[in-house]
């Protein structure tokens, strides 16, 4: 059995990695990767370990990668990039009403002039500012104009900036843009007529700019208005950023706008709810148990992702698990599911009905579904994003969405990074009505639990391993009822230290945005080899299972105790290598 070597880090490598495809050998068997040391150099062996269909047969499209081991090798190139003067104000003006940090004068100058000269073509050496970011960047100075508290509105140097700008920019800028910065006439002075008077071109766009009216002055929208504009503007071309329908100046303002303002209960339900429907209703899986995992569609571009492994140890005793995500989005643009599977030669194009069957199958018992396969209208945004900035109230939904029902009980995981979210995660669950919901403040953002110590001056805020949720209990008069789903539960909250129950502290592995060393780390732990990543599986799963109230882990030794079975018997490793081989055989 031949075997190819390829360097676990390209940066000591003079040769990229061979794309995704070189995972299969001539006779079209599937490779799996296995580390090894060739002198000082670290390198994957890729083993045969079974056959496959003809790749010619495989739904999977050759990936637009340089290097598939590199989390950013997985942004296509089809998109435009942003702005990188301008995208860096965004990063300080299009947040919250606390977290904004106005533009100093010389940074406010600089980026107007940048603005003005890219508007008149003059822009050397720089990419143009698109009419996304332009959308974005005066949605937010004119939200912090007219709803900000005085912290976070305009600094001298902006108001300064402006001034002398908006005279020359008034005469090279669009309508719709002109509108975004100044819809009352209130604000610039010069050219008040514009933004009163503007209605948009279309059906569509003339909804947009309603409703951007009012979040525009720091107002909220109903479930109905949202989910108008969202159906009305939705998908975006394929293959190119933007839309018939509407301009993405305004759109990028509506997206921006409303995180900025902080969402309702009612606006999350809508972006949440919104494209439920799009393929039809969700194939329903026949399993017992079903976890939903709502990791951040961004990724990590720091410490090990372990969500895909702790999926592959829950299937082995029964706990079947959905993956959802993006090949590739911003803002991080880090480490995904998907380009873990893609990396290793799994199909990372099936559709839900597909993924049913794979939940189904009793020797894998997991599966993951792209957004580009059950949301194409939410997948279509993703260049969009890249020029927003900031996370749009997409973000927040899209982790909780049910791709595929299940005929048993159901539950949702979902990661968090920044405060105050974590209630509105769990109100989205509870709209889903699923049997236990779980929020959890993760590394980075993401659902993974660590073994580190909590630092003693670590940032003000819930700290890291801290979760939240609810589970199904027996009715009882102190629990609550929740009318949509018909079932009593109770709620809990707890910091989860993993000293506590046996885990020696260590710190994170660290994985700087390579793919392939995040995988290493996970096969080297579903080998057994002991170590920090395998205590973050056996962490990860025994307290999910905990926590959502799984049967056999009211116990949360026997909940550890029954991960590290599935891992040290090399069934959880199975499972893996029986997805890769049978994602690519499955059919609809």
């Amino acid at each position: 059995m031949q075997a190819l070597l390829y360097p676990v880090d390209p940066l000591i490598s003079s040769q990229p990695i061979a794309k995704t495809r070189a995972l299969w050998n001539s006779q079209n068997s599937f490779r799996i990767p296995i580390k090894c040391w060739i002198g000082k150099r670290s390198y994957f062996v890729i083993n045969a370990v079974s056959d496959s269909a003809p790749i010619e047969e495989l739904r999977l499209q050759e990936p637009d990668i340089k290097n598939p081991a590199l989390s950013t090798s997985y942004r296509n190139s089809v998109f435009p990039k942003p702005n990188q003067t301008v995208l860096d104000a965004q990063t300080k003006v299009c947040t919250g009403p606390t977290q904004t940090k106005p533009l100093n004068e010389e940074q406010a100058f600089k980026v107007l002039d940048t603005i003005l000269r890219s508007a008149k073509g003059e822009l050397k050496d720089e990419e143009p500012v698109s009419k996304a970011q332009l959308g974005a960047f005066f949605s937010a100075m004119t939200i912090r104009a007219n709803a900000f508290p005085e912290p976070t509105q305009w600094s001298e140097g902006e108001r300064h900036a402006m001034n002398h700008y908006w005279p020359q920019l008034i005469r090279v800028l669009p309508e719709d843009t002109i509108f975004i910065a100044d819809p009352e006439g209130s604000i610039m002075g010069i050219g008040s007529s514009i933004g009163p008077q503007f209605v948009g071109n279309g059906t569509a766009e003339m909804r947009l700019v309603g409703a951007l009216r009012e979040v525009l002055a720091g107002g909220h929208l109903g479930y109905e208005e949202v989910q108008g504009v969202l159906k009305d503007v939705l998908p975006f071309k394929v293959g190119e950023m933007g839309s018939s329908r509407v301009s993405e100046s305004l759109f990028s303002a509506f997206m921006i706008g409303q995180r900025m303002n902080r969402e309702t209960d009612r606006e999350l339900k809508a972006y949440c709810l919104a494209f439920d429907d799009e393929l039809g209703p969700a194939p329903v899986a026949d399993v017992n148990s079903l976890t939903h995992y709502g990791e951040p569609y961004d990724g990590n571009t720091r410490y090990f992702r372990s969500t895909l492994f702790v999926a592959a140890v829950r299937s082995c005793y029964g706990e079947s698990c959905l993956l959802h995500g993006v090949d590739w989005i911003p803002p991080k643009g880090g480490i995904t599911e998907e380009q873990m599977l893609m990396f290793m030669g799994a199909n990372t194009h099936l559709t839900p009905s597909q993924a049913k069957w794979l939940l189904e199958d009793h020797e894998v018992g997991f599966a993951y579904v792209s957004q580009r396969e059950a949301r194409p209208s939410l997948y279509s945004l993703i260049g969009l994003r890249e020029h927003i900035k900031k996370r749009p109230p997409l973000a927040t939904a899209e982790k909780v969405q049910q791709i595929v029902r299940a005929r048993g009980k159901e539950a949702i995981v979902a990661g968090f990074y920044h405060e105050g979210y974590e209630e509105p995660l769990l109100m989205l669950m509870r709209r889903r009505g699923v049997h236990a919901g779980l929020v959890v403040k993760g590394e980075e953002g993401a659902v993974s639990m660590t073994t580190k110590l909590r630092s003693g001056n670590a940032s003000k805020g819930l700290p890291v391993n801290y979760c939240s949720g609810f589970r199904s209990v027996n009715l009882a008069p102190a629990c609550a009822v929740d009318d949509v789903a018909g079932v009593s539960r109770e709620s809990f909250n707890i910091e989860v230290n993993a000293r506590d129950y046996g885990f020696a502290p260590t710190d994170t592995p660290r994985t700087d945005r390579s793919v392939a060393r995040n995988i290493e780390l996970g096969l080297a732990a579903l080998r057994g080899e002991k170590g920090p990543a395998y205590d973050r599986i056996v962490l990860n799963a025994g307290m999910v299972d905990h926590l959502l109230g799984s049967d056999g882990a009211q116990d949360i030794s026997a909940a550890f105790d029954r991960a590290r079975e599935a891992i040290d018997s090399g069934n959880a490793l199975r499972r893996l290598l029986n997805y890769i081989k049978i994602s690519n055989k499955v059919i609809s």
